[in-house]
C-alpha cells in the first residue's frame, strides 16, 4: 500500500484567494511582475489581501514577496496599505518616468501660462538639484536657461526650496551640508538662512518665491505637488523681476499643485475637519498682502 505524505495533500489544496502552491509562476520574478501589476497606477493603495487576490497568488507568498520589495523600495508600506514605491515610479535618481505627473499636470501648466503670460515649469526634486520635466512660455521663455531635462541648484530655485520645504529639516542638512553653492548675488548660501526660508514657506501654506537666485532678473512663485510620503514635485512661474506680480498670480499656482495632488493622490486632499490653517507671520507680509495671497483663485481677475 503506498504511503501518503499528509504534507503533499495538504500543499496541493489551493489557498483561499489565490492559486495552488503547484501552480505558481516557477520564478520569483514571475511572482514580482504578478504583484507589481497588480497595482493600477500611482494612486492604487492595495491591502495584503487585495494585492493577492489581483496577483492571483497565495496570501503568504505575496507576504514574503511585498516585504522584499518594501526593503528594496519597489513597494512601500502606508498606513492605508502597500502601493507603489520609489524605484517602481522612477523617483530614486534622473528624471525616471514621470508619465503620470506630466499628463495630471499638463493641462494645467498651459492654463497658467494662458491666464498669466509668464513662463511655467513642472519640476521634481533629484538630490539637491531642481529637475525639469516640462516647460510652457511665450517670448520670454526664449530668455531662460532652463529646459526641459535640465537641472538647477534646487536651494536657488522657487520650485526646488517648495519641495525641500516639504521634507525634514534633518534630509535638507543631508543633502547640502554647511555651505551651499552660490548661484548669484542673491543666492542663499547658509544652511541656517535656507532652513529659516523654508519655515517661511511651510507657514505661507507652501508658497516659495525667489528673486534673482538662480538666473539675475529672474522671479517666480511656486507650491510643491504632494504625495503620501513628500513633494513629488512642484509647479512654478516665472517672470522678468521688473514686471512680477507674483503675489497677484500665487493662488493660481497653489491652487494648480493641488490639483496635481487631487489627480494623483484624491484621499490626500479631502479636507479636514476643524483644522485651522497654520499661523501666517506677519513679518513677512502685510495682512492686506496675505489676504490677496490667500484669496481663491476663482475671484482672481
Amino acid at each position: 500500500m503506498a504511503v501518503v505524505d499528509m504534507n503533499d495533500k495538504k500543499s496541493s489544496a489551493p489557498p483561499a484567494g489565490g492559486r495552488s502552491t503547484t501552480d505558481l509562476p516557477p520564478s520569483m520574478v514571475e511572482r514580482m511582475t504578478l504583484i507589481l501589476d497588480a497595482f493600477d497606477g500611482r494612486a492604487t493603495h492595495l491591502s495584503l489581501e487585495e494585492t493577492a487576490r489581483r496577483a492571483r497568488l497565495p496570501r503568504s507568498t505575496v507576504h514574503r514577496i511585498l516585504e522584499q520589495l518594501v526593503k528594496l523600495d519597489w513597494v512601500a508600506h502606508a498606513p492605508i496599505g502597500y502601493r507603489l514605491g520609489r524605484r517602481a515610479l522612477g523617483l530614486d535618481g534622473g528624471i525616471g518616468d514621470h508619465g503620470q505627473l506630466r499628463a495630471a499636470a499638463a493641462p494645467l501648466l498651459h492654463d497658467l501660462h494662458l491666464k498669466t503670460g509668464m513662463v511655467v515649469h513642472l519640476s521634481v526634486l533629484d538630490d539637491c538639484e531642481n529637475v525639469y520635466l516640462d516647460k510652457v512660455g511665450g517670448r520670454f521663455a526664449t530668455t531662460l536657461p532652463s529646459r526641459v531635462g535640465g537641472r538647477a541648484l534646487a536651494h536657488s530655485t522657487a520650485g526646488g526650496k517648495a519641495m525641500l520645504a516639504c521634507i525634514a529639516p534633518e534630509q535638507v542638512d543631508t543633502l547640502f551640508g554647511a555651505t551651499l553653492p552660490r548661484c548669484t548675488d542673491s543666492t542663499i548660501t547658509d544652511i541656517a538662512v535656507l532652513h529659516q526660508e523654508l519655515s517661511r514657506i511651510r507657514q505661507r501654506r507652501g508658497l516659495a518665491f525667489e528673486c534673482g537666485e538662480s538666473t539675475p532678473g529672474v522671479a517666480c512663485v511656486a507650491s510643491a505637488i504632494r504625495g503620501h510620503e513628500g513633494p513629488i514635485g512642484s509647479i512654478s512661474l516665472c517672470s522678468d523681476t521688473q514686471t512680477a506680480q507674483l503675489e497677484r498670480v500665487a493662488p493660481l499656482v497653489l491652487d494648480a499643485a493641488r490639483e496635481v495632488s487631487r489627480t494623483l493622490y484624491p484621499e490626500l486632499v479631502a479636507p479636514r475637519r476643524g483644522r485651522k490653517p497654520p499661523p501666517v507671520p506677519t513679518s513677512t507680509f502685510s495682512a492686506a498682502t496675505m489676504d490677496r495671497l490667500m484669496a481663491s483663485s476663482e475671484h482672481w481677475i
